[in-house]
């Protein structure tokens, strides 16, 4: 609620779209650059892994794997814990990672709103 509140009645024009595409320069404030992000399987072998269109995502390479050890050990499946930690690891790296984008974004649109301020007076 507290982000509902914040994203369209107190701060509309200083909260960035959520799950869009970023409005300033991924380079911004990396002298030395960042390391992209990219997809360990391609999109190719997610369709023919039959992977669920909502689980191809930057862990869909461990989602591979849980799913293949499940596979293989049914109905011992107790044996894959170790890849369910795994993916359910991958994806709260995932999350982390998204947030702080999601955070760099709105401070880097507070710091835009600031200094047109600055430039207007």
């Amino acid at each position: 609620m507290g982000n509902y509140i914040a994203t369209y009645i107190t701060h509309p024009d200083t909260m960035p779209v959520p799950d869009g595409p970023p409005t300033f320069d991924p380079m911004l404030g990396f002298p030395n650059g960042r390391k992209p992000r990219e997809m360990k399987i391609s999109e190719e072998d997610m369709i023919a892994a039959h992977i669920p269109p909502d689980q191809r995502d930057y862990c869909a390479h461990k989602y591979l794997e849980l799913h293949e050890c499940k596979r293989i050990h049914y109905p011992f499946m107790i044996k894959c814990a170790h890849k369910k930690h795994e993916y359910h690891a991958c994806l709260v790296d995932d999350y982390t990672l998204r947030l702080k984008e999601y955070e760099r974004e709105r401070r880097l649109l507070e710091r835009q709103k600031r200094i047109q301020q600055a430039a207007a007076a």
